[in-house]
């Protein structure tokens, strides 16, 4: 059984899963799934070749560890991967990625069931 933490996290979960998402398009090549995500950002603070320290912002997107499944497996984001966004008759295009060698994603609870995917906007297209 689990923990009340665990508990307490699933629950809250249940509550920003069912409230605070989009359903957005997870690819990797040919595959796809939609997916039910909250939008969210990171800022990554990097040292440019002066020392200066710049920051990047991502646009992040929460999603459920369980739901990216792609050609009949849970998977993992992958640098290079792409997410769109409808926005009205556009859509948005971001790229799986994090900036100075930090990781495309990370765990967004100590249960890992809820990643938190980095990304930059490569694209829109549509009207």
């Amino acid at each position: 059984m689990a923990d009340l933490l665990e508990q307490g996290a699933a629950f809250l979960d249940g509550r920003r899963h069912a409230h605070l998402t989009r359903t957005v398009t997870y690819q990797r090549g040919a595959d796809s799934v939609d997916l039910a995500a909250t939008v969210g950002r990171t800022v990554f603070e990097q040292a440019d070749e002066s020392g200066f320290i710049r920051k990047v912002e991502s646009r992040d997107f929460l999603v459920r560890r369980a739901d990216l499944v792609l050609n009949g497996s849970e998977t993992l984001p992958k640098a290079g991967d792409r997410v769109r966004e409808a926005d009205g008759a556009q859509t948005h295009v971001y790229e799986v990625m994090a900036p100075g060698g930090e990781p495309p994603y990370r765990w967004s609870d100590p249960y890992r069931k809820v990643l938190r995917i980095h990304t930059k906007h490569v694209a829109t297209e549509g009207a």
